[in-house]
């Protein structure tokens, strides 16, 4: 990573007793939202090195901070969970870099380092999000939140798209993603305060779905005074300046998804996602992805240009996949082992998604438990509340989640744009889900947020 200026490392000091500050100011389901927003969406993409703990960013900050916020203003939040069935694929996947190391010969220490990264990285969200989320007034929050967060970037991403220069660069002393990597469709595609100009495309797909359900179910009439509707529209006319096609494509699906649960009230598109993605990775961890069919079936109906990349992709998976073979179990551990080399020593390989990584570092058992981490709050939540539900005002918002939740999922087959925000919702969902029954099911809703209307 580059070399952040002094401001950056100053910032993300900072933050964490600034976390402990929120926490003592706002009710604390608020607290955290406002704490992991925050910080997804403004600090810096960069790290500081303590011996013995994971590099120190702006996620894990906000992590340790609502921790240590969570132990000095609600103790009592921890004893509010229970762990389930659907905590398995989590557990899994944050301990098995343990059992990656072991069986690679990396030792305890790289085994027990590893699994602590993989804990702040997703194990952490997802466990704020199952004890503070878990009902579906906190997911409502959430995702009247998300909607208020991609309405604050609107000013970067129009600033960026028009001047094409990097807030992060003139802020924090460097770009995450580069400035040519940002050159998309004839002009910048923004990048704002994360790492790659895809991270900024689905967040703001998700923020749109989350303005456009709240619109439709009339959950939120006004913001800051202004009608709703207004704000989906510059915030879908800046989605479209944000140059990343993958999320053009995701958003239609979620609003097909949508639509068809309004309508048809059911949820069948959601499962042949799940079945799709199933198919997806099932041939590609096993070499039988057939490349050239597919290849030559979008050649029929995308430019040469994109069905190249995606080609590429395709090719650089299946060597990948073929190398994460030869350690099938727990894959090949940490330090680019799983990566794959020509006679000169020479990396041939590149790995853009999260299902070849996880594959390739952690095995069948870490490319498994990841996407069933994923999938399976949103697949429980669909049998515990129906498509005939979804238009209610208490659940629309925790179901426009679970469809993005579902969205990043099937991203993660083609890029590995890790967000814990989606970690987060994931864990509320999972909470939600298991908790039906227990929490009554409202009659009606009261308008919400009501300082935002």
């Amino acid at each position: 990573m580059p070399q952040a200026n002094a401001l950056a490392n100053v910032i993300l000091l900072l933050w964490l007793p600034t976390v402990v500050y929120i926490f003592s100011r706002f009710p604390a389901q608020r607290a955290l939202i406002i704490s992991f927003l925050g910080a997804w969406l403004f600090l810096p993409m960069a790290s500081m090195k303590f011996p013995g703990i994971p590099d120190y960013e702006k996620m894990s900050a906000t992590s340790y901070g609502i921790l240590l916020s969570t132990i000095i203003f609600d103790v009592g939040r921890f004893s509010s969970f229970r762990y389930s069935w659907i905590d398995v694929p989590m557990t899994v996947w944050c301990i098995c870099p343990f059992f990656s190391s072991m069986t690679n010969g990396l030792g305890p220490y790289d085994g027990f380092s590893a699994t602590f990264s993989q804990v702040v990285t997703w194990g952490i969200p997802y466990f704020l999000g199952r004890i503070y989320l878990n009902n579906l007034a906190g997911l409502r929050s959430l995702a009247i939140w998300t909607f208020i967060g991609g309405l604050l970037y609107i000013p970067f991403c129009l600033f960026e798209s028009r001047m094409m220069t990097s807030v992060h660069e003139l802020l924090y002393g460097f770009n995450p993603g580069g400035f040519h990597m940002s050159l998309r469709l004839g002009g910048y595609r923004p990048t704002v305060f994360m790492n790659h100009g895809l991270m900024v495309g689905m967040w703001m797909m998700s923020a749109a779905l989350m303005g456009v359900v709240l619109w439709q179910t009339g959950i939120i009439k006004k913001i800051w005074d202004i009608p709703i509707g207004l704000w989906v529209g510059l915030l879908l006319i800046t989605f479209v300046l944000v140059r990343s096609t993958g999320s053009y494509l995701l958003f239609g699906i979620a609003l097909i998804i949508l639509v068809v649960a309004k309508y048809f009230r059911n949820t069948w598109l959601i499962w042949g996602i799940v079945i799709g993605m199933c198919i997806y990775l099932n041939l590609g961890a096993t070499g039988e992805f057939p490349r050239a069919q597919v290849t030559s079936t979008l050649a029929q109906f995308f430019p040469a240009e994109r069905v190249q990349s995606v080609d590429f992709r395709f090719e650089n998976e299946q060597i990948l996949s073929a190398r994460a073979r030869l350690k099938p179990v727990f894959g090949w551990g940490g330090f680019g082992r799983n990566r794959v080399f020509d006679e000169y020593g020479s990396d041939i390989s590149v790995t853009d998604s999260l299902w070849i990584i996880a594959f390739g570092i952690f095995g069948t058992v870490g490319l498994v438990s990841i996407f069933t981490a994923l999938v399976l709050p949103v697949v429980v939540f669909c049998m515990r509340y129906p498509a005939r539900l979804w238009t209610h005002p208490a659940v629309a918002p925790a179901a426009a989640l679970a469809v993005a939740l579902m969205m990043y999922a099937l991203d993660c087959v083609l890029n590995a744009m890790v967000n814990p925000v989606f970690a987060l919702t994931c864990g509320g969902l999972a909470g939600v889900a298991v908790a039906r029954g227990k929490e009554p099911f409202p009659a009606k809703t009261k308008a919400l947020a009501g300082r935002l209307t």
